[in-house]
């Protein structure tokens, strides 16, 4: 069994590069194993698997948990001693003195641990209520198995990969596998804010483990809570409220033992973080950008300003295809599974530029999903009370009519908004669903019918469509927002950031991403978040006092990649060799005559979104290296 935990956990070297422990319970058949990122209490009492001062907890915890010293000093009060200044120490205490129960809702942090209570002979699987940190768990023959990343459950000698086809379709839409399924049949990952309290004696092999996930933290009833809390009195109040708990959340993720910086791309979102950062910092505070040579993509300018306004210790490279080539062998092993958010290739890049310098870097990831930033969030909402009232088969109709329209020539109408003709696709997509829910799967999705081109499948039901997950009395653009939060954001954003800095041993934190502020936000009426067709209102009012309001006061860009552009040039050889009819068939998951004519589609202009054809390459590539 030693061997077995010894190998899995050097799997992960990359997330816990600084040591390596294992733990097993010699009254039972459990190996605890933990590789170790050295960021608070750098001494030899913070290393784990870590056993707590009575005997009774041991855990294995992979995170930060952001208000250990206010849980500490509380601690202390009722007669808790401490032997170094770790936060896993501090978790165990709490367990110690209030119980699991009551000890979960007092962590505030990105978390994934598992914890073994000896006494009641129960191992305790938790993952924080964002999703910022990952867990997995399943079976590898007999054994239960549980790590952060699934390369860890590959070198078991007993599991075996088993490709799940409804979850490659729900990849096919979304471009993610979301929670709680995995590429494989017999692994599950942790849905957020959801607990699996397995009791030992009673696991039984082959168990479906995403029934007993309980949640420990219910975003719906987090919202229905917050709105029914009275709002500020003044929109002045608000952003003053606002403002004070930013600073506070972004306080707390500065305290480090290891150098600390920030990624900034000159977006209002990493903006607003770096200047409160600047705030509290005695010395510049070390940022990071990466740019693009091609137009309408390159947002390194705007860093720029931002940082030299701020003073900032600022650092900057570009990207070529050139080196999107380099990095697109690398993302089968970083990300485990298919995923095909292209952003994930500067994302990467500018982790692996800042791990030079700084081992703990924050980001303004969570802007969005908690205030309203995404143009789905602006746009969809005016498109359906305008279109809302047509009968459906005369909006299928239109939708049909405009999809038909090659995307370049679309282009050629806007040549000022970058990726025009795609975006009108996209909204001929939207007019033809026929419920907000639907809606939504459309704007964040990518293949609208993906078990046509996914060969023998049926698409996984996801959290976005159990009523269960959905708080009651949302308007329509606070839908979208509600479902960025449960979907996009961990599925997506928050996994994209997590394996590309882990992949370099960079820890990432995201003040915006506190439940404070998330709990805080859906108190306030959508006007704060959605103003004058700007979203993030709340923020921008924060930020003035900071910087000049020109400098963030532009049109949102995101952290996008020219992947179109890429595909039909540098990247197309790569990709045929991917997409060869011949190699399809013979793999027997994707319906070669959809995937050859998407390709077609875009290589002549026709209409084909690159990122569906993203979605397929990724698939492809994932398969070449793990099949």
């Amino acid at each position: 069994m030693h061997e077995i935990g010894r190998a899995m956990g050097r799997a992960l070297a990359h997330r816990g590069p600084d040591g390596e422990g294992l733990w097993q319970d010699p009254d039972a058949p459990l190996l605890l194993g933990h590789r170790r990122l050295s960021i608070l209490d750098l001494s030899p009492e913070g290393h784990q698997p870590m056993e707590s001062r009575d005997g009774r907890y041991v855990i294995v915890f992979n995170g930060e948990i952001y208000n250990y010293r206010d849980l500490q000093a509380e601690l202390e009060q009722e007669g808790a001693k401490f032997r170094g200044r770790s936060d896993t120490e501090v978790m165990l205490a709490a367990f110690e003195c209030w119980g699991v129960n009551l000890a979960l809702q007092k962590l505030n942090g990105m978390f994934a641990f598992a914890l073994w209570d000896k006494k009641e002979r129960t191992l305790h699987l938790v993952r924080d209520r964002l999703g910022k940190k990952p867990l997995y768990a399943g079976w590898a023959g007999k054994s239960l198995v549980f790590a952060s990343e699934l390369k860890a459950f590959r070198v078991h000698p007993d599991f075996k990969s088993e490709i799940d086809r409804g979850a490659v379709a729900l990849y096919m839409r979304f471009a993610f596998i979301s929670a709680p399924y995995s590429i494989y049949g017999q692994v599950w990952q942790l849905l957020p804010g959801t607990r699996l309290a397995l009791k030992l004696d009673e696991v039984k092999a082959g168990k479906d483990l995403s029934v007993p996930m309980e949640p420990y933290w219910s975003p719906a009833e987090a919202v229905m809570q917050a709105r029914n809390r009275p709002p500020p009195r003044y929109e002045e109040e608000a952003v003053a409220d606002f403002e004070s708990l930013l600073k506070d959340c972004v306080r707390e993720r500065m305290v480090s033992d290891v150098p600390l910086g920030a990624f900034l791309s000159g977006g209002l979102d990493s903006t607003a973080v770096v200047a409160l950062m600047q705030q509290f910092s005695p010395q510049p505070v070390k940022t990071f950008c990466v740019g693009f040579h091609e137009a309408g993509f390159d947002e390194a300018a705007h860093a720029r300003a931002v940082a030299k306004h701020l003073g900032t210790e600022h650092h900057e490279m570009y990207l070529s295809a050139r080196d999107a080539m380099d990095v697109i062998p690398k993302i089968p092993d970083m990300f485990d599974e298919p995923f095909a958010d292209a952003s994930q290739i500067p994302t990467y890049m500018v982790a692996h530029f800042a791990r030079r310098h700084v081992t703990v870097a924050l980001s303004g990831d969570g802007g969005d999903e908690m205030l309203g930033g995404y143009t789905r969030h602006l746009v969809a909402p005016q498109m359906w009370k305008r279109i809302g009232w047509m009968p459906l088969p005369v909006r299928k109709a239109m939708s049909a009519a405009f999809c038909a329209m090659p995307v370049r020539a679309l282009n050629r109408l806007a040549p000022q908004h970058p990726r025009f003709g795609e975006k009108l696709h996209k909204a001929a997509e939207f007019m033809a669903m026929d419920d907000a829910q639907e809606a939504y799967a459309t704007l964040a999705g990518h293949w609208l019918r993906p078990e046509n081109l996914v060969l023998g499948s049926k698409e996984r039901p996801v959290p976005l469509h159990n009523p269960s997950w959905q708080p009651a009395g949302l308007n329509f653009a606070e839908q979208l927002i509600y479902n960025d939060t449960i979907c996009y954001l961990p599925n997506d954003i928050l996994t994209k950031v997590d394996r590309a800095t882990m992949a370099v041993s960079l820890e990432a934190r995201a003040p915006l991403l506190d439940r404070r502020i998330f709990e805080y936000v859906w108190t306030l009426p959508l006007s704060m978040k959605i103003r004058d067709g700007q979203g993030k209102w709340l923020l921008r009012q924060a930020l003035k006092k900071y910087v000049p309001a020109d400098m963030f006061n532009r049109s949102k860009q995101g952290f996008s990649v020219p992947v179109g552009e890429w595909l039909a040039g540098p990247l197309r050889d790569w990709a045929e060799s991917l997409l060869n009819e011949g190699r399809l068939r013979q793999e027997g998951f994707l319906d070669p005559a959809m995937a050859r004519l998407a390709w077609a589609d875009h290589l002549e202009g026709r209409g084909s979104h690159p990122y569906r054809l993203w979605n397929i390459l990724m698939f492809q590539s994932w398969l070449q290296r793990w099949r």
